[in-house]
């Protein structure tokens, strides 16, 4: 028997609601710290090392006003006033893992998708197919799977899937590997997923030319799902993409301003499909643009967080794997949130940042400023304030299993070591 749902946080109908992040990093851009106390009941923090989280404060004041969200007025839109602050999440499905929750309605996603890129040349065929042997996470899918039916049981209706939905499903993953195909030939990869790149395989022009189908073969799916509001929410997610593509061909002198740009070109490279895809399965089955904009909300803060807990593990994994550092990021001349945060403390990387780490002996001094700096510990904090924000939005749905497994997402977010 399910045990009723309690809220972590007090809302009244039509009472001014304050977010996460607000709290967190203060209202202006004034300058703020947060203590692992703020987060109590996380577990270790992603890639750390070490068990539950370190006292020291993460310094936020050159994050700025962007990863702010503004105070505003937060109807209620499930309103059940229960006692304040459960860390645990109370139903029937608290020890399903959100896979195994959406596994039923992905069983069928590769199948679907090679349908789509039925063509009768054989190479253009094999190319299409390369990236699509089942043998991928599926992560996008999964969590537009579980905010569909979050969605459809919050709007009266039974869980079930529409038609529409489970294509947005299918088009979020044929648009994310479409992006891999193009990134994999401008940073000139030669692995990917555990297998050789397209573009080492086929070559760099084939590999352009079968990144353009999978996105045509998208785009025309998108169409047939007839809706011209869906459309356009999804079609953002490609403009995102090349936007936050040329933003991480260019950097910042100014600190401040360096922070917004990297958080902003993370969302339009990475979150912006998750948010809009879940914005667009919301769309479909509710017309209140409340429920639009928590499903926005809910992707936007777990696609920004994955991508903080990713810029991590580019130092803490191949640290601990491999035993030496590998610095994909820094290789490529990108200085990612761990790399912001040492600058902070050493003042020596903002030249090697603007140069892009071209000059010899870069690569490796930065390296060693971000482990002897707290720039991981605080970008995993800054990973959590996302995930917490995360759940303040999708816990104003109704309670369902699935709401309750895209709260647990946000651990496994917080938590994944590759």
């Amino acid at each position: 028997m399910a045990i009723p749902w309690r809220h972590c946080w007090r809302w009244t109908t039509g009472a001014t609601s304050t977010s996460v992040l607000e709290t967190i990093c203060g209202f202006n851009g004034r300058s703020a710290t947060f203590a692992a106390s703020s987060f109590r009941g996380t577990g270790a923090v992603a890639g750390s090392g070490k068990e539950g989280l370190s006292s020291r404060p993460v310094h936020t004041s050159s994050i700025g006003n962007y990863i702010l969200t503004s105070r505003h007025k937060s109807r209620l839109l499930y309103p059940t006033p229960k006692p304040c602050c459960c860390k645990r999440i109370h139903s029937d499905a608290k020890l399903k893992d959100p896979f195994t929750l959406a596994q039923k309605d992905l069983n069928h996603l590769y199948d679907d998708i090679k349908k789509e890129l039925f063509v009768s040349k054989s190479e253009l065929k094999s190319l299409c197919d390369y990236y699509f042997d089942g043998k991928g996470k599926a992560f996008r899918p999964m969590i537009v799977v579980l905010m569909a039916r979050a969605c459809n049981i919050h709007s009266n209706r039974d869980g079930d899937l529409l038609p529409g939905q489970r294509s947005i499903a299918m088009i979020s993953e044929m648009i994310h590997t479409a992006s891999l195909v193009h990134d994999d030939v401008i940073d000139g990869s030669d692995k990917r997923r555990g297998k050789t790149t397209i573009n080492e395989v086929w070559g760099e022009r084939k590999a352009i030319l079968a990144g353009d189908f999978i996105l045509s073969a998208a785009s025309m799916a998108l169409a047939r799902i007839g809706n011209n509001t869906v459309v356009s929410v999804l079609s953002q997610v490609i403009e995102d993409l090349v936007r936050g593509e040329f933003m991480q061909l260019g950097s910042k002198e100014n600190e401040s301003e360096r922070f917004k740009h990297y958080l902003e070109k993370t969302f339009k490279k990475t979150a912006s499909l998750i948010a809009n895809s879940c914005k667009a399965v919301s769309i479909l089955v509710n017309s209140d643009p409340e429920v639009h904009e928590i499903a926005f909300q809910y992707g936007r803060n777990v696609g920004i967080a994955f991508q903080l807990v990713d810029d991590v593990l580019d130092f803490t994994a191949c640290a601990s794997q491999l035993g030496k550092p590998s610095a994909t990021d820094l290789k490529l001349g990108l200085a990612t949130g761990p790399v912001l945060f040492a600058c902070q403390q050493f003042p020596e990387l903002h030249a090697m940042i603007m140069r892009r780490f071209s000059t010899s002996g870069d690569v490796d001094r930065a390296w060693q400023y971000v482990l002897e700096s707290d720039g991981v510990d605080q970008t995993n904090y800054l990973a959590q304030s996302y995930c917490q924000e995360a759940i303040r939005q999708i816990s104003l749905l109704r309670p369902s299993p699935e709401r309750d497994a895209l709260i647990r997402l946000t651990e496994m977010v917080l938590t994944r070591d590759k």
